[in-house]
């Protein structure tokens, strides 16, 4: 006799996560663009914006190769459930870091394969589906980060802290060249969204 298995009676989500660069030069110009918000977040463009992608990529091929979901690490879920529930406890995700490293995001990932550095990010909760249901970290990199010279960053993270930290997220991207020295700012805008 077999029996079959139980019914779920709980919903089960899911968390995904957007990234979107913006390389711009001394005198704000964009330089790169890589990526847009979520289709159903509506964002007013910056200043000296003409269009979704300034950059001489088309479009589609940017759409298919820069905005695609990242990944929410292993060690990153867990954190999600100790911020959650009571009795529990963790630091909760407000840093954004950079980095050269190639090597395709994956679950099990812990760091950044090649950090440069890392900071504070504003952080504030926007909608894409469900109200409130995504949270926008932003941050701008500079020269007054202590970044000098000219590099190509290529990875950024989610952390919980200044430096060692938990990884919540990891996205890897082309190469965006980047002239501290010239003036150069380097914008990450990550999104991360609960679904069920």
């Amino acid at each position: 006799m077999t029996s079959n298995p139980p019914k779920r009676d709980i919903d089960i989500g899911s968390v995904t996560g957007w990234v979107e660069v913006i390389v711009k030069d001394k005198n704000g110009k964009v330089k790169y663009r890589y990526g847009a918000p979520p289709k159903k977040i509506v964002k007013v463009p910056e200043q000296g914006e003409d269009c979704p992608f300034p950059s001489s990529l088309p479009a589609k091929l940017i759409d298919l190769e820069y905005w695609r979901k990242n990944v929410i690490t292993n060690v990153g879920l867990a954190c999600i459930i100790r911020l959650v529930f009571a009795g529990l406890s963790e630091d909760k995700f407000g840093y954004l870091a950079i980095g050269s490293g190639t090597t395709s995001e994956a679950v099990t990932d812990t760091a950044l394969e090649a950090e440069i550095t890392r900071k504070s990010a504003s952080v504030s909760q926007v909608t894409t589906s469900v109200n409130g249901d995504t949270a926008l970290l932003e941050a701008t990199f500079s020269s007054a980060d202590g970044l000098s010279g000219t590099m190509n960053v290529s990875e950024t993270g989610i952390f919980n802290a200044s430096s060692g930290g938990d990884l919540l997220a990891r996205k890897v991207f082309s190469a965006v060249p980047v002239d501290w020295d010239a003036g150069d700012t380097l914008t990450i805008r990550y999104y991360v969204q609960m679904t069920r």
